[in-house]
């Protein structure tokens, strides 16, 4: 099957048919129509490499799931609105099983995601699957990382470090099985928070989609808004899932370094607390409060009051291991 052959078999189907997609998948470029008067474009690009972000052989569906789901957790994190994506697949062999698998998993996400695919590409070599996403915010509800505000409150969107415990029970070979596959699912399907961050964003100051870890992805609002931080421990939100695979303390560490959970890190003025809690709460979404900005630099944990430390900081691809 060749490369021309192959995109119109498996992803032609994938694209839809929307008043902003003038013409899509097939040509040289992508023709767009912008639809929200005075906004800005939000433009991210995530990649996935495997025996780096996933498994050898890792179910073609579930990468399509995580994929996308990762990739639109950047627009999140903007309170942008998703429109399109661009696929770049690098295949070491154009398995028809594989293509079906993941082409279906791709366009029911997309679907989900409510975001169109308009273009990519596809080429041979070691698996490789980048995605590159657009979408739509409003200039003065974009939410940075770089607005957050002495005293402001550091708040979090649903659970953390289930996703690190998803990986662990597959690096372990965990037979698959119902006390696992809650921390599967958040590993394979991450749910980016658009409704929240966009519910959320005309009362916060600055956030961040948590990709690399809590430590490491606060630390950057706190280094972008020239701030410190504190996070106080017993406050991270846990997962009963979690808990029980992983303890209190184990489930801490991959709460705050383990990554790839995909929430939200946001923070807002403390007077702003019930609005953001109440509009969390309509969309069924937990929203806790972990700690606050301050003058200074860096991360600072706490557990009780006191100063601790709990591991590494989270994950860096050119830099030390988690």
């Amino acid at each position: 099957m060749g490369e021309f052959e192959l995109i119109r078999r498996y992803f032609a189907s994938v694209a839809q048919s929307r008043p902003d997609v003038a013409l899509g998948i097939g040509d040289d470029c992508a023709l767009l129509v912008p639809q929200v008067d005075g906004a800005q474009l939000a433009v991210s690009i995530d990649t996935l490499v495997e025996g780096t972000h996933f498994l050898p052989g890792t179910r073609a569906d579930y990468l399509a799931q995580r994929l996308l789901g990762a990739a639109v957790s950047d627009l999140a994190a903007m309170a942008a609105r998703p429109a399109w994506f661009t696929l770049a697949l690098t295949l070491p062999e154009a398995s028809p099983e594989w293509l079906e698998s993941f082409s279906k998993a791709l366009a029911e996400r997309a679907q989900e995601l409510d975001i169109a695919l308009v273009g990519g590409d596809t080429t041979r070599g070691p698996l490789t699957l980048s995605v590159q996403v657009h979408g739509w915010v409003e200039p003065d509800r974009a939410v940075k990382r770089s607005g957050a505000r002495e005293g402001d409150l550091i708040l979090v969107s649903g659970t953390l470090g289930d996703s690190r415990a998803g990986l662990q029970t597959l690096l372990d070979e965990e037979p698959e099985q119902a006390s696992n596959a809650y921390l599967r699912r958040r590993f394979y399907c991450p749910q980016p928070r658009i409704a929240l961050a966009r519910a959320l964003a005309p009362w916060l100051h600055s956030g961040i989609d948590i990709s690399d870890g809590l430590v490491a992805d606060l630390g950057h609002i706190a280094h972008s808004s020239g701030l410190g931080a504190c996070v106080e421990l017993e406050t991270l939100p846990l997962s009963d899932q979690l808990l029980a695979y992983a303890g209190v303390e184990q489930a801490q560490r991959w709460a705050l370094s383990g990554g790839e959970d995909f929430e939200l890190c946001l923070t807002a003025a403390p007077e702003q607390l019930q609005y953001c809690l109440r509009e969390a709460a309509a969309l069924g979404i937990r929203l806790s409060c972990i700690g606050r900005m301050h003058e200074g630099q860096g991360v600072q944990l706490l557990l009780h009051g006191e100063p601790c430390t709990a591991g590494p900081a989270g994950y860096d691809h050119f830099g030390d291991a988690r």
